[in-house]
C-alpha cells in the first residue's frame, strides 16, 4: 500500500515556537512574523490598502454602500484611520480576500484547513466543525494584558500570534462593534454551495475559546496572512506505517519505531524551539528518556534521506 509523506522544504530544522523575520506589504507596512509548528504567520493584522499587484482597494466608509458591495472593499474601525490603523489593521470584506492578491507576494490568506492546523497544534483536542473549535487555544493566541483587550482577558500569547481585540463591521445592524472585546479573522474558504457564507475564526476577550463559524461575505473582518509553503509529496511503497511514535501523552520514555532499516535523525524540541535531544540512529526501535523533562508540549522530528515526519508530544 502506498503511503504519502509531506516534506516541507526549508524546514529541515525549524523551531516549535519562535520569532522569524519581518515581511513588508506593498504599502510599505512591515509586520512581525512568527513560526508556530510548521507554519509561519504574520504576528500582526494586515493593514494594506492595495492588492499585491498595486491595485488600490476601494475605501468604503458609507454603511449602505459597504453592505451592497459584491466587489473588494476595506475600511478602518469607525472609519478612523488615525486611531485604528496599527496594530488593529484594516477590516476587509471577503471579496477582497477572494482576489487571491491581498497578502504580500509569497503569502496568502489562510484556508479553513490551515487555520484548523494552527488551532490543533495549540490544542490537540480541537474539533473541526461549526462549533467551539477549542476551549483553550484562544488564550495562546491573544496578546497579554488590557492594552488591546477589554477586562477579562487572560491571554498568555504563548504562541506569539498576538491577536488583538480589533472588533468588526457588523452586517446585521450595519455598525462597527466589539472593539477590545472580540476579533474576527477571515479564511479563504467559502461554505459549500449554494450557501453564500465563508468560514472564519472568532476570539473574545473574556474566554479562552476559539470559534469556527460561518458568516456573510460582506462582513468587515481582520486578516492574518500565512506564508506559502513548498511541499513535495513522495510516494513510498510500504505495507505498514513507516514511523510509529508512542505513547502520547508520555510520562517517561517515548518509543520511535522505524520499520525500514535506514538511517534516521531524531530531534526533540521544546516549546521554545530549543533542541532537547538529537541523535542519528539505524535501529528499528529507539527510545528517548523524557522522564527528566518538564511537563508540556514538545515536537519530535524524524528526518531521513527521502522523507521527513514530525509529531507533537504531550509530556505529563
Amino acid at each position: 500500500m502506498k503511503k504519502r509523506y509531506l516534506i516541507t522544504i526549508g524546514f529541515i530544522v525549524c523551531c516549535f515556537f519562535g520569532k522569524a523575520q519581518t515581511v513588508t506589504d506593498i504599502d510599505g507596512n512591515t509586520y512581525n512574523t512568527v513560526h508556530i509548528g510548521s507554519q509561519t504567520w504574520m504576528a500582526e493584522n494586515l493593514a494594506t490598502t492595495k492588492l499585491n499587484d498595486g491595485t488600490s482597494i476601494p475605501l468604503v466608509t458609507d454603511s449602505i454602500a459597504w453592505f451592497g458591495l459584491t466587489t473588494p472593499g476595506y475600511c478602518w474601525y469607525k472609519n478612523d484611520s488615525s486611531n485604528y490603523n496599527r496594530p488593529w489593521g484594516a477590516l476587509y470584506n471577503w471579496f477582497t480576500v477572494n482576489t487571491g492578491k491581498l497578502c504580500p507576494t509569497g503569502w496568502h490568506v489562510p484556508s479553513n484547513t490551515e487555520w484548523h492546523t494552527l488551532v490543533l497544534f495549540l490544542d490537540p483536542a480541537a474539533q473541526n466543525c461549526y462549533c467551539t473549535e477549542s476551549s483553550a487555544a484562544g488564550n495562546d493566541l491573544k496578546e497579554t494584558g488590557l492594552t488591546h483587550w477589554g477586562n477579562g482577558n487572560n491571554g498568555t500569547n504563548s504562541s506569539g500570534f498576538t491577536a488583538v481585540g480589533t472588533g468588526f463591521r457588523n452586517y446585521f445592524n450595519k455598525s462597527f462593534q466589539g472593539h477590545t472585546a472580540v476579533t474576527y479573522f477571515w479564511t479563504s474558504t467559502p461554505n459549500t454551495p449554494p450557501y453564500a457564507t465563508v468560514w472564519h475564526r472568532y476570539i473574545q476577550n473574556s474566554s479562552a475559546n476559539v470559534y469556527e463559524y460561518l458568516d456573510q461575505k460582506y462582513q468587515g473582518m481582520s486578516v492574518r496572512c500565512i506564508k506559502d509553503s513548498i511541499t513535495t509529496v513522495m510516494q513510498i511503497e510500504n505495507n505498514e506505517q513507516q514511523i510509529k511514535i508512542y505513547p502520547n501523552p508520555v510520562s517517561e520514555k517515548v518509543v520511535i519505531m522505524n520499520n525500514e532499516n535506514k538511517e534516521l535523525s531524531i530531534v526533540l524540541y521544546n516549546i521554545l524551539g530549543q533542541v532537547m535531544f538529537q541523535q542519528h540512529v539505524i535501529n528499528t526501535k529507539n527510545e528517548i528518556d523524557m522522564s527528566g523533562l518538564p511537563e508540556g508540549m514538545y515536537l519530535i522530528k524524524i528526518i531521513s534521506a527521502d522523507f521527513s515526519f514530525e509529531q507533537k508530544l504531550n509530556k505529563n
